[in-house]
């Protein structure tokens, strides 16, 4: 196990530059419905085992190094389903998905997983644009009775997530960012 949150930071960078980063020769339409070059392919760069893990750590060193507590963590089904196991196996929380739509059958809910009524909920995607998705999916926790301490990402791609996060009260703390990753930000290409 790599020994200091700045050093794991490190090897996540490496990982995610080396297997999730293309750069296409024309651009492609974004989940956001921007256009980029530029191609983090997060749950590609994770595909491998240790690699998922050494995310979960990150991302529980990033909560930690901001003084967020929490006891349950996902977001919307499947940029966060990865980080939801892997940071309640790790950290020994409780994981939660929040669906696109309800399946219309069974208990019919958005909210899978744990019950989050007063849960602190950390929330999480993979790699995101704007953070829409993220707020749609906030908007469901909020209804479950769950409250959102903290937002984060694998990657944001470009500053909207901030200023949206920030525009609904919720801190967002990405663990890296188009900068750190060396490409521009969306809509600057």
């Amino acid at each position: 196990m790599i020994e200091t949150p700045e050093a794991r930071r490190a090897a996540l960078l490496e990982i995610l530059k080396t297997k999730g980063l293309l750069e296409l020769p024309e651009p492609v339409k974004l989940s956001s419905g921007a256009m980029s070059r530029f191609f983090l392919d997060g749950k590609k760069a994770l595909a491998q085992g240790a690699d998922l893990a050494l995310a979960s750590q990150c991302l529980l060193d990033l909560a930690e190094a901001n003084g967020v507590e929490f006891d349950a963590v996902g977001g919307l089904t499947l940029g966060a389903d990865q980080f939801a196991h892997g940071v309640a196996v790790v950290g020994d929380k409780e994981w939660f998905v929040v669906r696109k739509q309800p399946k219309g059958r069974g208990t019919d809910k958005y909210v899978e997983g744990a019950a989050l009524d007063g849960k602190r909920v950390l929330l999480v995607d993979d790699v995101i644009t704007t953070g829409d998705s993220s707020l749609i999916a906030k908007e469901r926790i909020d209804a479950e009775g769950g409250t959102v301490v903290m937002a984060s990402t694998l990657a944001a791609r470009s500053d909207r997530p901030a200023e949206n996060f920030g525009a609904a009260g919720v801190t967002f703390v990405p663990l890296f960012t188009y900068d750190d990753l060396g490409i521009p930000a969306v809509g600057t290409e």
